[in-house]
């Protein structure tokens, strides 16, 4: 696949604590291949801005192929900007925690590797907070099965995908992968969390 890509931009962790003038929050996600995450959480109402891009490794500005190879260190992640007085924190840890599954380590169904790692980078003491508590009642409800082994840890640096990543399953309705995994993904979240879909909006 031919590939137009752009500079990836940069979130700087200087961020971390801080209160955009909107009262918008970010936070960043890793729940394997960020074409899928990108298109889950882009149906969640008081969600403004879902980007795919990279996080957690030891390269600046890497690419799509340094990623993918694993020896970056990075996650495929999505940037995710939401309006907390629309939809909570907990409410997009508990999307963000049933569309993929949190306790196979470095590995999404046949996504394998670090970069689908299940990864959770913070931007807030209280996101930190949260999301320690979410892992527990999780943890604690499941005692017969697997642990979470989600990653938790504070956001450093933020570099965005190649523009042909951006909106992939919407420009790529006729893609195997789109059509066999994040299809059936979205179907599911949209039943069980029609409530926090745009088009519930009230």
């Amino acid at each position: 696949m031919a590939s137009s890509k752009n500079s990836p931009g940069i979130f700087d962790s200087n961020f971390m604590g801080s209160e955009k003038k909107d009262m918008s929050e970010v936070v960043v996600f890793g729940g394997g291949c960020f074409w899928c995450t990108e298109a889950i959480f882009i149906m969640l109402r008081g969600v403004s801005l879902v980007l795919p891009g990279y996080a957690g490794g030891k390269v600046e500005n890497p690419t799509y192929e340094q990623v993918s190879s694993g020896r970056t260190g990075h996650a495929e992640v999505i940037k995710i900007e939401f309006d907390p007085h629309q939809i909570t924190f907990r409410d997009l840890l508990t999307v963000f925690f049933a569309s993929h599954d949190p306790t196979t380590l470095n590995r999404q169904g046949n996504d394998v590797g670090t970069q689908y790692r299940s990864v959770i980078f913070y931007t807030t003491p209280r996101q930190r907070e949260e999301a320690e508590k979410f892992i527990k009642e999780l943890n604690a409800s499941t005692k017969q099965g697997k642990p979470i082994v989600t990653e938790l840890t504070p956001l450093q640096k933020f570099f965005e995908a190649e523009n042909y990543h951006k909106d992939y399953f919407s420009t790529h309705p006729g893609n195997p992968y789109c059509e066999l995994v994040i299809n059936p993904k979205l179907e599911k979240v949209q039943q069980r969390f029609a409530g926090l879909l745009k088009t519930h909006s009230v």
